[in-house]
C-alpha cells in the first residue's frame, strides 16, 4: 500500500503532517494518524502599533539588517554561513552514515517536524541543514544506486553557489549581462556537440527533460500542424476539425512526452504507443507501420518522439531510421536525450546517438550523466526559426528599441520568465575538465554498469534483464520455485526493506506490458568515484534482502 505525505487541517485550524502509517497501523477511520505541526510565528507587529493583546511597547532599538549575499560586502557576509552549513552537512552525513537514513517514513518525517518546530534564530541554518543532510538519500554514497541522480562535481556546486550569491535572472538582460552572454556561448557548444550548426541553432536552458519535451513537441504542434491547417496554431488554438494529429513514441518512451500532448490540446489519447524490443528499443518496422496505418486512416502525423537513454535500461532507439521515417511522413522528429545525451561526452558511446543531428529538436540533461547540480537541463532546436511560436516582448524586459541598440533578450527562447542562470554551472564544469574529462566519467559509470551485470549473472537467485547500454541495467530476485505474481512481491518488498534499513537504494520499475511478472529492480550508476567492489557489494545486499523476504513469509 502506498502512503502520501501531505498537509491536513487540525481540529484547531492548524495545519498537520499526515504522516504515513506503519505497516501494522490501523486506525478505526483508516485514515493517517495526523502529527501535529505548529503554525508558524506570527510576526510582531511594529514598534507603537497595537496587537491583539494590546499596545506594543516601543523597541530599544531596531534590529540589524539581515546580510545580503551580494555586493562588496557580500563575501564577508557568506563566509562564516558556509563554514555552518559545510559543517552540518559532515555531521549530518556522519550520523546518517549510509546511503539514506534508517527508518519508516514516518519515522524520518517526525524528526523533520522535531528538527523544524524546534529551528530558532541564528541556529536554525546550521540545524535544518543537519537534519535535510541525515535525511537525504545521497547520490554519492556507492549503495545508492536507485534514479537518475547523480552526484554533483564539488566545482559545478561551488559554480552554482556564485549564482545563487548574484542572483541573476535569464528574463532582461539588465538583470543578467554576463550569464546573458554565457548562456549563449554555452548552447553554441553543445549545439556543435549534438551536431549542429552552432550558427544556426536555438536553445535554452530548462529545468530537465520534461519541460525540454514540452517545448519540442510545442513546437511540432506549431510548425506541423500550423502548416497544415493553414493558421498560427499558438495564437487560434488547437483546430476542432481536419486530420487528427499524432504523436509516435515507443512504450519505453519518458512518461512526459503524454503529459505534454495533453497540456498541449492534443490530448493523450494522439500519443500512438510504438513496440519495444526486449531492450526496450523502439522496433523500427512497427513503427513504420503505425505511421503508415495513420497516414492511410487520414490522421496527421505530427512528431516521432525517439528516445536516447530510456529511462529504465538507457536503450536508444534508431535515430536514423527514425530520422528517415519522420522525415517520410512529414513530421517533427524530437529525440529525447536527457539521460543518453551524456553519451555524446564519450568517444567511446556517441557513436550510439549517431543520426541526432537530423533531429529538429533535443533535450539533454546535464544533471544526469553530466555531474551538475538540478536543474541543468538543456532545450535545443536545429534551426532558429522554428523557434518563432515562442517570441514574446514584453515592454519592461526586452522592448525592441533596447534589442536594436544591441541589448540582447533570452526571453523568447524560454516557457519561463524569471530563470535562473543555470548555464554558468555547466560551462564552468566543462572549461575545468573538458569534453576528455567528462567523457572519461562516462566511460568509467558505464564499466561500473558493465562490472554489475556480471555480479548480477554471477548470483543464482538473480535474474539479469538484459546487458547494458549506458549505465543502467534491470534484473530481479527469483525465489525458489514462485510463481510470477509471488516473486514481484519479493522484489517490491526487498526494496523496502533496504530502504526502511538504510542499507540501499535501489530502483523498481515495471517492464511494458500486462499481468504479472513484470516487476523489476534496477541500478542506475552514476558515481564515477564508485568501485566494481562497491557494485557487487550491492549486488549481494539485494540478495541477503530477498532471502530475508522469502524467509520471513
Amino acid at each position: 500500500m502506498t502512503h502520501d505525505l501531505g498537509l491536513a487541517t487540525a481540529p484547531g485550524g492548524g495545519l498537520t503532517t499526515a504522516l504515513p502509517d506503519p505497516p501494522t497501523a490501523s486506525h478505526q477511520d483508516g485514515g493517517p494518524d495526523p502529527v501535529p505541526v505548529p503554525p508558524l510565528r506570527p510576526l510582531a507587529p511594529p514598534p507603537g502599533q497595537t496587537s491583539a493583546t494590546g499596545p506594543v511597547a516601543p523597541a530599544a532599538a531596531p534590529a540589524p539588517t539581515p546580510a545580503l549575499s551580494g555586493g562588496a560586502d557580500g563575501p564577508d557576509a557568506l563566509d562564516p554561513l558556509i563554514r555552518t552549513v559545510l559543517d552540518a552537512l559532515a555531521r549530518g552525513a556522519a550520523r546518517r552514515g549510509g546511503p539514506l537514513p534508517e527508518g519508516t517514513p514516518r519515522e524520518l518525517a517526525a524528526e523533520v517536524v522535531r528538527a523544524f518546530t524546534a529551528a530558532d534564530g541564528d541556529e536554525a541554518l546550521g540545524l535544518l541543514t543537519e537534519v535535510l543532510a541525515h535525511g537525504s538519500a545521497d547520490p554519492a554514497d556507492p549503495l545508492c544506486a536507485a534514479h537518475l541522480h547523480c552526484p554533483p562535481l564539488a566545482v559545478a556546486v561551488a559554480a552554482d553557489l556564485a549564482v545563487s550569491a548574484l542572483n541573476p535572472s535569464q528574463d532582461s538582460w539588465d538583470q543578467a549581462p554576463a550569464a546573458t552572454t554565457l548562456e549563449t556561448l554555452l548552447l553554441q557548444e553543445l549545439a556543435a556537440l549534438v551536431g549542429y550548426d552552432p550558427v544556426a541553432a536555438a536553445g535554452v536552458l530548462t529545468s530537465g527533460g520534461t519541460e525540454s519535451n514540452l517545448m519540442g513537441l510545442m513546437l511540432a504542434r506549431d510548425r506541423v500542424l500550423g502548416r497544415a491547417a493553414g493558421r498560427q496554431v499558438e495564437l487560434a488554438g488547437v483546430p476542432a476539425t481536419g486530420a487528427r494529429p499524432r504523436i509516435f513514441a515507443s512504450a519505453a518512451a519518458h512518461f512526459s512526452v503524454a503529459r505534454s500532448a495533453a497540456l498541449l490540446g492534443l490530448g493523450e489519447d494522439a500519443v500512438v504507443s510504438v513496440p519495444v524490443d526486449h531492450e526496450l528499443r523502439m522496433l523500427p518496422d512497427s513503427l513504420a507501420a503505425a505511421l503508415r496505418e495513420s497516414a492511410d486512416r487520414g490522421e496527421l502525423p505530427l512528431a516521432v518522439v525517439a528516445t536516447a537513454g530510456t529511462t529504465d535500461t538507457g536503450a536508444v532507439d534508431p535515430l536514423g531510421r527514425c530520422a528517415e521515417l519522420a522525415a517520410e511522413y512529414g513530421a517533427w522528429l524530437h529525440v529525447d536525450a536527457a539521460y543518453g545525451g551524456g553519451a555524446l561526452l564519450s568517444d567511446r558511446l556517441a557513436p550510439l546517438l549517431d543520426g541526432i543531428e537530423r533531429a529538429d529538436s533535443v533535450s539533454l540533461d546535464w544533471h544526469k550523466l553530466g555531474w551538475q547540480p538540478v536543474a541543468a537541463g538543456v532545450f535545443l532546436a536545429r534551426r532558429a526559426e522554428t523557434y518563432a511560436s515562442l517570441a514574446r516582448r514584453a515592454v519592461y524586459l526586452n522592448p525592441q528599441d533596447d534589442e536594436e541598440a544591441g541589448y540582447p533578450s533570452l526571453l523568447g527562447l524560454s516557457l519561463r520568465t524569471t530563470r535562473r542562470a543555470d548555464a554558468f554551472k555547466i560551462a564552468v564544469t566543462l572549461r575545468t575538465l573538458g569534453r576528455a574529462g567528462l567523457g572519461a566519467l562516462v566511460d568509467t559509470c558505464h564499466e561500473l554498469a558493465r562490472q554489475g551485470a556480471l555480479a548480477v549473472r554471477a548470483e543464482p537467485r538473480l535474474e539479469l534483464h538484459a546487458e547494458p547500454v549506458l549505465t543502467a541495467f534491470l534484473f530481479r530476485y527469483v525465489p525458489e520455485g514462485a510463481d510470477p505474481a509471488y516473486t514481484d512481491e519479493v522484489n517490491a518488498a526487498l526494496r523496502r526493506r533496504l530502504l526502511r534499513e538504510g542499507r540501499a537504494v535501489v530502483g523498481r520499475t515495471e517492464l511494458p506490458g500486462e499481468g504479472p511478472g513484470r516487476v523489476r529492480l534496477k541500478l542506475t550508476l552514476l558515481n564515477p568515484r564508485t568501485s566494481a567492489q562497491d557494485v557487487a557489494r550491492l549486488v549481494r545486499t539485494v540478495v541477503a534482502a530477498g532471502l530475508a523476504e522469502e524467509e520471513g513469509r
